[in-house]
């Protein structure tokens, strides 16, 4: 005999209904035929947990669907799948453990959770035997973890880089463009709602670093935290070194990188000037991109709005199909696998090409010092050149590959030698072929 089928809707307990929460409350009501159709069963909407009652809502559901009591919700036996939005650290782990651990499928957008706490929702997941999904978690819209996880998964990753911080790259965007500053740049982003009142997890990198902690896990299967990974953000990134990125053909951007070289991982999020004939330098304002690179596909780049309520929403609807589709056939689908821990790089051992600027005294002999020194540690010179005169006079420098440590050694050494007044702006280049 065959199990009957089922035809009541999937009762689905939503935690959180803030831009994400309330856009997915949306989309379910709105597209529900479609979505029957691709899940098998009908999707509902069964409680949602927001912190106040009081608050106006949007219509789209009764009022006794609303509760403060999230802990009710996730032990609820009529609730089949908890979809979590809202947010932090804790109580979202606690939930998700219970939730897993009653053999209810869990999807969440949250990246802070999953980057810190990744495998051990993952092992308390496969425990259980249902999904735990996350495409949200990392570029928003984007596909990007499914791609990851199930269309590559038996090809060798060797690198994923990109942009994962829409609001780092409306603001460097408009530096470029339009000639802002750094100031008048983030008060803009902050107007259209692309950056919190408070903006330092964006501009000072540690929102792209912990996408980039669940990027590295994913893609190399390995265990990864925003703890290791090196960071750096665009606060130090002035007008100067926007013009000239413009003007030796580069453009400057905010790069979540994780490469995989002879069983060791390297993760890292810092400004970057990336040539403008790589695909990455052509992404605008918030949009998001993810270039990936494989050992028989190729490359690969996946854009998108990487932010924002209805397409985070749109990611998430997608995972909630995923998994009422599995939950009513009895199936579980693509898991993580064993984990790993494999040996990280540290940013001092790590290699590219760099750009340097210095402002130096306009004498007989400054090339040369500066030369020496460049060359008593080992990094070449790819190409120089000099801008202003007397008071006024810069150095600009691109580098061939290099050892990081080397080109701070270098770095060093200049900041000792007469005729340098100041080591300015030290960026990495990125998606050369040198």
């Amino acid at each position: 005999m065959t199990d009957p089928v089922r035809t009541d809707p999937v009762r689905v307990g939503l935690l959180g209904c803030g831009n994400v929460g309330s856009a997915l409350v949306r989309l379910v009501d709105e597209h529900a035929d479609l979505i029957s159709a691709r899940a098998g069963v009908g999707i509902e909407i069964a409680r949602v947990v927001v912190r106040d009652l009081g608050r106006e809502r949007d219509g789209k559901l009764p009022a006794d669907r609303f509760t403060t009591d999230a802990d009710a919700v996730v032990r609820d036996p009529e609730i089949d799948v908890v979809v979590e939005v809202m947010g932090g650290v804790e109580p979202a782990r606690t939930l998700m453990i219970d939730a897993l651990r009653a053999g209810k499928p869990v999807v969440t957008a949250n990246k802070e959770l999953i980057a810190r706490h990744g495998p051990e929702l993952f092992a308390v997941a496969a425990d259980a035997g249902v999904d735990l999904l996350f495409e949200a978690s990392v570029a928003g819209g984007i596909p990007l973890m499914r791609p990851l996880r199930e269309s590559l998964a038996g090809d060798r990753i060797r690198r994923v880089m990109g942009i994962v911080n829409g609001t780092t790259n409306y603001i460097l965007t408009r530096m470029a463009e339009a000639g802002s500053t750094f100031a008048d740049a983030l008060a803009e982003a902050q107007e259209l709602g692309y950056a919190e009142a408070d903006p330092t997890a964006d501009v000072e990198g540690h929102d792209a670093a912990a996408k980039a902690a669940i990027i590295a896990t994913i893609a190399f299967g390995a265990r990864v935290s925003p703890d290791d990974v090196y960071t750096e953000g665009i606060t130090g990134v002035t007008a100067d070194d926007i013009a000239s990125a413009e003007t030796l053909g580069y453009v400057v951007k905010l790069l979540a990188v994780a490469e995989a070289h002879e069983g060791a991982i390297a993760v890292r999020v810092h400004p970057a000037m990336v040539p403008m004939r790589h695909p990455l330098a052509s992404v605008r304002d918030s949009f998001n991109a993810v270039f990936i690179e494989g050992e028989a596909v190729g490359e690969l780049m996946l854009y998108g709005r990487g932010a924002g309520g209805g397409p985070t929403a749109s990611a998430v609807l997608g995972d909630l199909v995923d998994a009422v589709k599995n939950l009513v056939s009895g199936a579980k689908g693509a898991t993580i696998g064993e984990l790993v821990d494999r040996p990280m790089t540290p940013i001092a051992e790590t290699e590219s090409p760099f750009y340097l600027l210095m402002e130096v005294a306009d004498q007989p002999g400054v090339l040369s010092a500066i030369a020496g020194e460049f060359g008593r540690h080992g990094v070449s010179i790819k190409s120089m050149e000099q801008r202003g005169i007397r008071t006024d006079a810069r150095l600009v420098f691109i580098t061939h590959r290099a050892r990081e440590a080397d080109v701070r050694a270098t770095l060093a050494a200049l900041r000792d030698v007469d005729q340098v007044r100041r080591v300015g702006s030290v960026l990495r280049v990125v998606g050369e072929d040198d």
